[in-house]
Protein backbone atom coordinates (compact mmCIF):
# COMPACT_ATOMS: atom_id res chain seq x y z
CA UNK A 1 0.00 0.00 0.00
CA UNK A 2 1.35 3.40 -1.02
CA UNK A 3 1.37 6.57 1.08
CA UNK A 4 -1.28 9.05 -0.03
CA UNK A 5 -1.71 12.80 -0.31
CA UNK A 6 -4.16 15.07 -2.16
CA UNK A 7 -3.86 16.43 -5.68
CA UNK A 8 -5.73 19.73 -5.35
CA UNK A 9 -5.67 22.46 -2.71
CA UNK A 10 -8.96 23.04 -0.88
CA UNK A 11 -10.27 25.38 1.82
CA UNK A 12 -13.23 25.29 4.18
CA UNK A 13 -14.33 27.75 6.85
CA UNK A 14 -16.10 27.57 10.17
CA UNK A 15 -16.12 28.53 13.84
CA UNK A 16 -14.05 26.97 16.62
CA UNK A 17 -16.17 25.08 19.15
CA UNK A 18 -14.33 26.31 22.24
CA UNK A 19 -12.80 29.61 21.08
CA UNK A 20 -15.67 30.85 18.95
CA UNK A 21 -13.09 32.15 16.45
CA UNK A 22 -13.81 32.14 12.72
CA UNK A 23 -11.18 30.01 11.01
CA UNK A 24 -10.24 29.12 7.44
CA UNK A 25 -8.56 25.74 6.96
CA UNK A 26 -6.56 25.06 3.80
CA UNK A 27 -5.48 21.56 2.76
CA UNK A 28 -2.52 21.17 0.42
CA UNK A 29 -0.72 18.08 -0.88
CA UNK A 30 2.71 17.27 0.56
CA UNK A 31 5.79 15.33 -0.54
CA UNK A 32 5.86 11.61 0.18
CA UNK A 33 7.22 10.79 3.61
CA UNK A 34 6.81 14.27 5.10
CA UNK A 35 3.78 13.44 7.25
CA UNK A 36 0.79 15.48 8.44
CA UNK A 37 1.77 19.04 9.37
CA UNK A 38 -0.21 22.00 10.72
CA UNK A 39 0.73 25.62 10.03
CA UNK A 40 -0.64 28.90 11.39
CA UNK A 41 -0.81 31.74 8.86
CA UNK A 42 -2.08 34.29 11.42
CA UNK A 43 1.12 34.37 13.49
CA UNK A 44 4.77 35.04 12.68
CA UNK A 45 6.02 31.61 13.77
CA UNK A 46 6.11 29.44 10.64
CA UNK A 47 7.10 26.28 12.52
CA UNK A 48 5.62 23.06 11.15
CA UNK A 49 3.51 21.43 13.85
CA UNK A 50 3.55 17.68 13.27
CA UNK A 51 0.41 15.70 13.97
CA UNK A 52 2.23 13.59 16.54
CA UNK A 53 1.29 12.49 20.03
CA UNK A 54 4.50 14.04 21.40
CA UNK A 55 3.04 17.48 20.58
CA UNK A 56 -0.20 17.05 22.56
CA UNK A 57 -0.46 19.63 25.35
CA UNK A 58 -4.12 19.39 26.38
CA UNK A 59 -7.04 16.96 26.24
CA UNK A 60 -9.82 18.94 27.94
CA UNK A 61 -12.90 18.39 25.75
CA UNK A 62 -10.65 18.06 22.71
CA UNK A 63 -7.07 17.38 21.62
CA UNK A 64 -4.68 20.33 21.35
CA UNK A 65 -1.24 20.30 19.69
CA UNK A 66 1.56 22.81 20.22
CA UNK A 67 5.16 23.40 19.15
CA UNK A 68 6.84 26.73 19.74
CA UNK A 69 4.20 29.40 19.26
CA UNK A 70 2.15 27.25 16.90
CA UNK A 71 -0.90 25.83 18.66
CA UNK A 72 -3.92 24.14 17.11
CA UNK A 73 -6.89 22.94 19.15
CA UNK A 74 -9.64 20.39 18.51
CA UNK A 75 -7.78 18.42 15.85
CA UNK A 76 -9.46 15.04 16.37
CA UNK A 77 -12.39 15.29 13.93
CA UNK A 78 -10.25 16.56 11.08
CA UNK A 79 -7.58 13.91 11.72
CA UNK A 80 -10.15 11.11 11.80
CA UNK A 81 -11.21 12.09 8.27
CA UNK A 82 -7.59 12.32 7.13
CA UNK A 83 -6.80 8.89 8.60
CA UNK A 84 -9.92 7.23 7.19
CA UNK A 85 -8.86 8.22 3.66
CA UNK A 86 -5.38 6.78 4.16
CA UNK A 87 -3.75 10.20 3.77
CA UNK A 88 -0.22 10.17 5.18
CA UNK A 89 1.27 13.41 3.81
CA UNK A 90 -0.63 16.69 4.05
CA UNK A 91 -0.14 20.38 4.85
CA UNK A 92 -2.97 21.93 6.88
CA UNK A 93 -2.88 25.71 7.28
CA UNK A 94 -5.19 27.60 9.66
CA UNK A 95 -5.61 31.34 10.19
CA UNK A 96 -6.85 30.80 13.73
CA UNK A 97 -6.17 28.79 16.89
CA UNK A 98 -8.74 26.01 16.53
CA UNK A 99 -10.00 23.63 13.88
CA UNK A 100 -13.61 24.67 13.15
CA UNK A 101 -16.32 22.47 14.55
CA UNK A 102 -18.40 22.54 11.32
CA UNK A 103 -21.54 20.47 12.03
CA UNK A 104 -19.92 18.67 14.97
CA UNK A 105 -18.87 15.64 12.92
CA UNK A 106 -16.10 14.76 10.47
CA UNK A 107 -18.21 14.58 7.32
CA UNK A 108 -17.37 18.05 5.97
CA UNK A 109 -13.64 17.43 6.34
CA UNK A 110 -14.09 14.05 4.68
CA UNK A 111 -16.05 15.47 1.74
CA UNK A 112 -13.56 18.31 1.24
CA UNK A 113 -10.61 15.92 1.12
CA UNK A 114 -12.40 13.55 -1.25
CA UNK A 115 -13.13 16.48 -3.56
CA UNK A 116 -9.41 17.36 -3.43
CA UNK A 117 -8.66 13.97 -5.03
CA UNK A 118 -6.69 11.57 -2.86
CA UNK A 119 -3.71 10.17 -4.80
CA UNK A 120 -0.91 7.68 -4.26
CA UNK A 121 2.69 8.77 -3.76
CA UNK A 122 5.73 6.70 -4.72
CA UNK A 123 6.50 5.57 -1.15
CA UNK A 124 5.13 2.58 0.72
CA UNK A 125 3.19 2.94 3.97
CA UNK A 126 4.77 1.66 7.16
CA UNK A 127 2.33 0.10 9.62
CA UNK A 128 2.34 -0.31 13.35
CA UNK A 129 1.56 -4.02 13.55
CA UNK A 130 -0.04 -5.10 16.82
CA UNK A 131 1.57 -8.48 17.54
CA UNK A 132 0.74 -8.72 21.24
CA UNK A 133 -1.98 -7.56 23.63
CA UNK A 134 -1.41 -3.95 24.70
CA UNK A 135 -3.54 -2.39 27.45
CA UNK A 136 -4.08 0.92 29.20
CA UNK A 137 -6.49 1.78 32.02
CA UNK A 138 -7.23 5.15 33.56
CA UNK A 139 -7.90 4.53 37.24
CA UNK A 140 -9.61 7.88 37.63
CA UNK A 141 -12.15 7.70 34.81
CA UNK A 142 -12.37 3.95 34.32
CA UNK A 143 -11.46 4.32 30.65
CA UNK A 144 -9.73 1.24 29.24
CA UNK A 145 -8.18 0.68 25.82
CA UNK A 146 -6.88 -2.63 24.51
CA UNK A 147 -5.04 -3.37 21.26
CA UNK A 148 -5.23 -6.92 19.89
CA UNK A 149 -3.53 -8.54 16.89
CA UNK A 150 -5.47 -8.29 13.63
CA UNK A 151 -4.65 -8.05 9.94
CA UNK A 152 -6.83 -4.95 9.68
CA UNK A 153 -7.60 -1.73 11.56
CA UNK A 154 -10.76 -2.35 13.56
CA UNK A 155 -12.32 -0.50 16.49
CA UNK A 156 -15.05 -1.24 19.02
CA UNK A 157 -16.19 1.43 21.48
CA UNK A 158 -18.22 0.62 24.58
CA UNK A 159 -19.78 3.44 26.59
CA UNK A 160 -22.10 3.71 29.59
CA UNK A 161 -23.60 7.17 30.10
CA UNK A 162 -25.51 6.37 33.32
CA UNK A 163 -28.37 8.48 32.04
CA UNK A 164 -32.14 8.34 32.30
CA UNK A 165 -32.18 8.54 28.49
CA UNK A 166 -28.94 6.92 27.38
CA UNK A 167 -27.59 3.76 28.91
CA UNK A 168 -24.95 1.46 27.52
CA UNK A 169 -24.03 1.80 23.85
CA UNK A 170 -21.44 0.31 21.56
CA UNK A 171 -20.18 0.94 18.05
CA UNK A 172 -18.03 -1.12 15.69
CA UNK A 173 -15.89 -0.15 12.74
CA UNK A 174 -14.04 -2.64 10.52
CA UNK A 175 -12.23 -2.68 7.22
CA UNK A 176 -15.45 -3.54 5.36
CA UNK A 177 -17.41 -0.66 6.90
CA UNK A 178 -17.87 2.79 5.39
CA UNK A 179 -16.38 5.64 7.40
CA UNK A 180 -18.28 8.07 5.18
CA UNK A 181 -21.69 6.53 5.94
CA UNK A 182 -21.24 4.91 9.35
CA UNK A 183 -18.86 7.12 11.35
CA UNK A 184 -18.08 10.50 9.76
CA UNK A 185 -21.60 11.98 10.22
CA UNK A 186 -21.71 11.21 13.98
CA UNK A 187 -21.73 14.54 15.83
CA UNK A 188 -19.99 15.63 19.00
CA UNK A 189 -22.17 15.70 22.09
CA UNK A 190 -22.33 16.92 25.65
CA UNK A 191 -24.65 16.39 28.59
CA UNK A 192 -26.91 19.14 29.76
CA UNK A 193 -25.44 19.13 33.27
CA UNK A 194 -21.97 19.78 31.80
CA UNK A 195 -22.91 22.94 29.91
CA UNK A 196 -22.85 25.34 32.87
CA UNK A 197 -19.36 24.11 33.80
CA UNK A 198 -18.12 24.39 30.21
CA UNK A 199 -19.43 27.94 29.96
CA UNK A 200 -17.71 28.81 33.26
CA UNK A 201 -14.43 27.36 31.92
CA UNK A 202 -14.64 29.63 28.89
CA UNK A 203 -15.23 26.69 26.56
CA UNK A 204 -17.85 26.04 23.83
CA UNK A 205 -17.94 29.71 22.79
CA UNK A 206 -18.71 28.43 19.31
CA UNK A 207 -21.11 25.78 20.52
CA UNK A 208 -24.56 25.74 18.98
CA UNK A 209 -27.46 23.38 18.78
CA UNK A 210 -26.60 22.99 15.11
CA UNK A 211 -23.07 21.65 15.71
CA UNK A 212 -23.42 19.56 18.86
CA UNK A 213 -25.91 17.12 20.30
CA UNK A 214 -26.96 18.09 23.83
CA UNK A 215 -28.35 15.21 25.85
CA UNK A 216 -30.22 15.42 29.14
CA UNK A 217 -28.91 12.88 31.61
CA UNK A 218 -31.94 13.37 33.86
CA UNK A 219 -35.27 15.15 33.99
CA UNK A 220 -34.59 18.86 33.51
CA UNK A 221 -36.44 21.81 35.03
CA UNK A 222 -37.98 24.56 32.95
CA UNK A 223 -35.80 27.11 34.78
CA UNK A 224 -32.57 25.39 33.74
CA UNK A 225 -33.72 25.14 30.14
CA UNK A 226 -34.61 28.83 30.18
CA UNK A 227 -31.14 29.75 31.53
CA UNK A 228 -29.43 27.70 28.83
CA UNK A 229 -31.67 29.21 26.17
CA UNK A 230 -30.50 32.67 27.23
CA UNK A 231 -26.81 31.74 27.07
CA UNK A 232 -27.19 30.18 23.64
CA UNK A 233 -29.32 33.00 22.34
CA UNK A 234 -32.03 30.55 21.41
CA UNK A 235 -35.77 30.49 21.81
CA UNK A 236 -37.61 28.11 24.09
CA UNK A 237 -35.86 24.76 24.48
CA UNK A 238 -37.24 21.39 25.39
CA UNK A 239 -36.01 17.85 25.79
CA UNK A 240 -37.50 15.38 23.34
CA UNK A 241 -38.40 11.77 24.06
CA UNK A 242 -34.86 10.63 23.23
CA UNK A 243 -33.38 13.10 25.72
CA UNK A 244 -31.95 15.32 22.97
CA UNK A 245 -31.99 19.06 23.48
CA UNK A 246 -32.09 20.28 19.90
CA UNK A 247 -34.48 20.37 17.04
CA UNK A 248 -32.72 17.75 14.95
CA UNK A 249 -33.06 14.05 15.57
CA UNK A 250 -30.15 11.73 16.31
CA UNK A 251 -28.55 10.54 13.09
CA UNK A 252 -28.09 7.08 14.59
CA UNK A 253 -29.62 5.48 17.67
CA UNK A 254 -26.05 5.04 18.95
CA UNK A 255 -24.68 8.33 17.60
CA UNK A 256 -22.77 9.15 20.83
CA UNK A 257 -20.95 5.80 20.73
CA UNK A 258 -20.13 6.30 17.05
CA UNK A 259 -18.76 9.76 17.76
CA UNK A 260 -16.57 8.33 20.53
CA UNK A 261 -15.24 5.90 17.93
CA UNK A 262 -14.58 8.81 15.57
CA UNK A 263 -12.58 10.53 18.33
CA UNK A 264 -10.55 7.38 18.97
CA UNK A 265 -9.59 7.21 15.28
CA UNK A 266 -8.50 10.85 15.28
CA UNK A 267 -6.55 10.64 18.52
CA UNK A 268 -4.80 7.37 17.65
CA UNK A 269 -3.78 8.80 14.27
CA UNK A 270 -1.28 10.84 16.31
CA UNK A 271 0.79 7.67 16.64
CA UNK A 272 1.98 8.79 13.21
CA UNK A 273 1.54 5.47 11.42
CA UNK A 274 -1.51 3.44 10.38
CA UNK A 275 -2.33 0.57 12.70
CA UNK A 276 -2.92 -3.07 11.88
CA UNK A 277 -4.77 -4.25 14.93
CA UNK A 278 -8.11 -4.35 16.74
CA UNK A 279 -8.79 -1.60 19.27
CA UNK A 280 -11.37 -2.12 22.02
CA UNK A 281 -12.11 1.14 23.84
CA UNK A 282 -14.30 1.16 26.96
CA UNK A 283 -15.44 4.59 28.15
CA UNK A 284 -12.84 6.31 25.96
CA UNK A 285 -11.99 10.00 26.27
CA UNK A 286 -9.31 12.25 24.83
CA UNK A 287 -7.02 11.91 27.86
CA UNK A 288 -7.13 8.10 27.80
CA UNK A 289 -6.90 7.99 24.00
CA UNK A 290 -3.73 10.09 24.03
CA UNK A 291 -2.10 8.11 26.84
CA UNK A 292 -2.80 4.94 24.86
CA UNK A 293 -1.41 6.57 21.71
CA UNK A 294 1.82 7.27 23.61
CA UNK A 295 2.08 3.59 24.51
CA UNK A 296 1.46 2.55 20.90
CA UNK A 297 4.09 5.05 19.75
CA UNK A 298 6.66 3.32 21.98
CA UNK A 299 5.71 -0.01 20.41
CA UNK A 300 6.21 1.51 16.97
CA UNK A 301 9.65 2.75 17.97
CA UNK A 302 10.55 -0.71 19.27
CA UNK A 303 9.32 -2.31 16.03
CA UNK A 304 11.32 0.22 14.04
CA UNK A 305 14.51 -0.90 15.76
CA UNK A 306 13.72 -4.50 14.84
CA UNK A 307 12.79 -3.72 11.26
CA UNK A 308 14.32 -6.34 9.01
CA UNK A 309 15.13 -8.70 11.88
CA UNK A 310 14.30 -12.26 10.84
CA UNK A 311 11.96 -14.22 13.07
CA UNK A 312 13.55 -17.37 14.46
CA UNK A 313 11.74 -20.41 15.79
CA UNK A 314 14.30 -22.86 17.22
CA UNK A 315 11.75 -25.70 16.94
CA UNK A 316 11.23 -25.17 13.19
CA UNK A 317 12.78 -27.63 10.73
CA UNK A 318 15.77 -26.05 8.93
CA UNK A 319 15.98 -26.12 5.17
CA UNK A 320 19.64 -27.24 5.53
CA UNK A 321 20.85 -28.98 8.69
CA UNK A 322 24.50 -29.26 9.77
CA UNK A 323 25.23 -32.29 7.57
CA UNK A 324 23.69 -30.61 4.54
CA UNK A 325 25.67 -27.43 5.23
CA UNK A 326 28.89 -29.48 5.33
CA UNK A 327 27.98 -31.06 2.01
CA UNK A 328 27.86 -27.59 0.47
CA UNK A 329 30.85 -25.95 2.18
CA UNK A 330 34.44 -27.20 2.58
CA UNK A 331 34.75 -25.66 6.07
CA UNK A 332 35.09 -27.94 9.11
CA UNK A 333 35.62 -27.52 12.86
CA UNK A 334 36.85 -25.20 14.22
CA UNK A 335 36.09 -22.98 11.24
CA UNK A 336 32.58 -24.02 10.25
CA UNK A 337 30.55 -21.02 11.44
CA UNK A 338 27.02 -22.15 10.53
CA UNK A 339 24.89 -24.66 12.41
CA UNK A 340 21.84 -24.58 10.14
CA UNK A 341 20.01 -22.62 7.47
CA UNK A 342 16.41 -21.70 8.33
CA UNK A 343 15.34 -20.24 4.99
CA UNK A 344 16.85 -19.71 1.56
CA UNK A 345 15.42 -17.97 -1.50
CA UNK A 346 17.05 -16.63 -4.63
CA UNK A 347 17.81 -13.32 -2.89
CA UNK A 348 17.74 -13.91 0.87
CA UNK A 349 19.14 -16.49 3.28
CA UNK A 350 18.82 -16.84 7.05
CA UNK A 351 21.33 -18.92 9.00
CA UNK A 352 21.98 -19.69 12.67
CA UNK A 353 25.22 -19.88 14.64
CA UNK A 354 25.05 -21.08 18.25
CA UNK A 355 27.96 -19.63 20.19
CA UNK A 356 29.22 -21.94 22.96
CA UNK A 357 32.02 -21.76 25.49
CA UNK A 358 33.77 -24.59 23.56
CA UNK A 359 34.66 -22.30 20.64
CA UNK A 360 38.40 -22.52 20.02
CA UNK A 361 38.71 -18.73 19.72
CA UNK A 362 37.79 -18.20 23.37
CA UNK A 363 41.11 -19.69 24.51
CA UNK A 364 42.71 -16.40 23.62
CA UNK A 365 39.82 -13.98 22.97
CA UNK A 366 39.78 -13.27 25.90
CA UNK A 367 40.61 -15.37 28.97
CA UNK A 368 38.16 -14.38 31.70
CA UNK A 369 36.20 -12.16 29.29
CA UNK A 370 35.09 -14.28 26.35
CA UNK A 371 33.97 -12.24 23.33
CA UNK A 372 33.19 -13.77 19.95
CA UNK A 373 35.44 -11.94 17.44
CA UNK A 374 33.83 -9.56 14.98
CA UNK A 375 35.91 -10.96 12.13
CA UNK A 376 34.42 -14.40 12.79
CA UNK A 377 30.94 -12.87 12.64
CA UNK A 378 31.88 -11.63 9.17
CA UNK A 379 33.19 -15.11 8.35
CA UNK A 380 29.88 -16.62 9.46
CA UNK A 381 28.05 -14.17 7.20
CA UNK A 382 30.39 -15.02 4.33
CA UNK A 383 29.73 -18.74 4.73
CA UNK A 384 25.99 -18.09 4.87
CA UNK A 385 26.22 -15.97 1.75
CA UNK A 386 28.28 -18.69 0.13
CA UNK A 387 25.41 -21.13 0.52
CA UNK A 388 23.05 -18.57 -1.03
CA UNK A 389 25.39 -18.13 -3.99
CA UNK A 390 26.09 -21.84 -4.43
CA UNK A 391 22.42 -22.70 -4.13
CA UNK A 392 21.64 -20.08 -6.79
CA UNK A 393 24.16 -21.73 -9.15
CA UNK A 394 22.06 -24.88 -9.06
CA UNK A 395 24.81 -27.42 -8.31
CA UNK A 396 25.53 -27.32 -4.59
CA UNK A 397 28.60 -29.58 -4.47
CA UNK A 398 30.51 -28.14 -7.44
CA UNK A 399 31.30 -24.57 -6.33
CA UNK A 400 33.30 -22.66 -3.72
CA UNK A 401 33.07 -19.00 -2.73
CA UNK A 402 35.99 -16.69 -1.91
CA UNK A 403 36.04 -13.28 -0.23
CA UNK A 404 37.03 -10.33 -2.39
CA UNK A 405 36.26 -7.44 -0.04
CA UNK A 406 34.19 -6.13 2.87
CA UNK A 407 32.77 -2.60 3.01
CA UNK A 408 30.95 -0.51 5.60
CA UNK A 409 31.53 -3.08 8.33
CA UNK A 410 30.21 -2.08 11.75
CA UNK A 411 30.27 -3.93 15.07
CA UNK A 412 27.40 -2.73 17.26
CA UNK A 413 27.15 -5.07 20.23
CA UNK A 414 29.31 -7.83 21.59
CA UNK A 415 28.58 -11.53 21.26
CA UNK A 416 29.37 -13.89 24.14
CA UNK A 417 29.09 -17.62 24.90
CA UNK A 418 25.45 -18.69 25.09
CA UNK A 419 24.31 -16.28 22.40
CA UNK A 420 22.50 -17.41 19.27
CA UNK A 421 23.52 -15.40 16.21
CA UNK A 422 20.93 -14.99 13.47
CA UNK A 423 22.76 -14.54 10.15
CA UNK A 424 20.96 -12.62 7.43
CA UNK A 425 22.40 -12.21 3.92
CA UNK A 426 20.57 -10.61 1.01
CA UNK A 427 21.68 -9.97 -2.54
CA UNK A 428 22.37 -6.33 -3.36
CA UNK A 429 22.44 -7.02 -7.09
CA UNK A 430 22.08 -10.03 -9.41
CA UNK A 431 25.01 -12.47 -9.59
CA UNK A 432 27.12 -11.63 -12.67
CA UNK A 433 30.16 -13.58 -13.86
CA UNK A 434 30.38 -15.30 -10.51
CA UNK A 435 30.59 -12.03 -8.54
CA UNK A 436 28.19 -11.82 -5.62
CA UNK A 437 27.45 -8.62 -3.67
CA UNK A 438 25.50 -9.08 -0.45
CA UNK A 439 24.31 -7.08 2.54
CA UNK A 440 24.93 -8.99 5.75
CA UNK A 441 23.51 -8.44 9.24
CA UNK A 442 23.91 -10.46 12.43
CA UNK A 443 21.37 -10.31 15.23
CA UNK A 444 21.49 -11.45 18.84
CA UNK A 445 18.07 -11.20 20.43
CA UNK A 446 16.60 -7.81 19.59
CA UNK A 447 19.93 -6.18 18.79
CA UNK A 448 22.07 -5.92 15.68
CA UNK A 449 25.50 -7.32 16.55
CA UNK A 450 27.28 -6.49 13.29
CA UNK A 451 26.67 -5.61 9.66
CA UNK A 452 28.55 -5.06 6.44
CA UNK A 453 28.55 -5.34 2.67
CA UNK A 454 30.41 -8.40 1.41
CA UNK A 455 31.65 -9.20 -2.09
CA UNK A 456 32.65 -12.73 -3.05
CA UNK A 457 33.46 -14.75 -6.14
CA UNK A 458 31.92 -18.12 -6.91
CA UNK A 459 34.52 -20.50 -8.35
CA UNK A 460 33.98 -24.02 -9.65
CA UNK A 461 35.50 -26.50 -7.21
CA UNK A 462 38.52 -28.51 -8.37
CA UNK A 463 37.89 -32.22 -8.65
Amino acid sequence: MKRKTIKNTATLSGVGLHTGASVNVTFKGADAGTGIKFYRSDIEDDTALFADVSNVIATNRGTTLRKGEVEVATVEHLLSAVHSLGIDDLHITLDGPEVPIMDGSAIMFYDTLVASEVIDTDKDREYLVINEIITYKDGETGAELIALPSDFFEITTLVDFNSDYLGQQYADFGFDDSFEKDIAPARTFAFLHELELLFDQGLIKGGDLDNAVIIANEKTSTEKLSSLSSKLGKGALKVDEAGVLNTSKLRYANEPARHKLLDVIGDLSLVGHPIKGRIVATKPGHKANIEFAKILKKHWQAQRKLKGRPSYDPTATPVFNTEQVQAMLPHRYPFLMIDKIMSCTDELIIGVKNVTANEACFQGHFPGNAVFPGVLQMEALAQTGGILAINSMGAEEEWDTYFLKMDNVKFKSKVVPGDTIILKMELMSPIRRGIVQMKGTTYVGDKIASEGELTAQVVKRSK
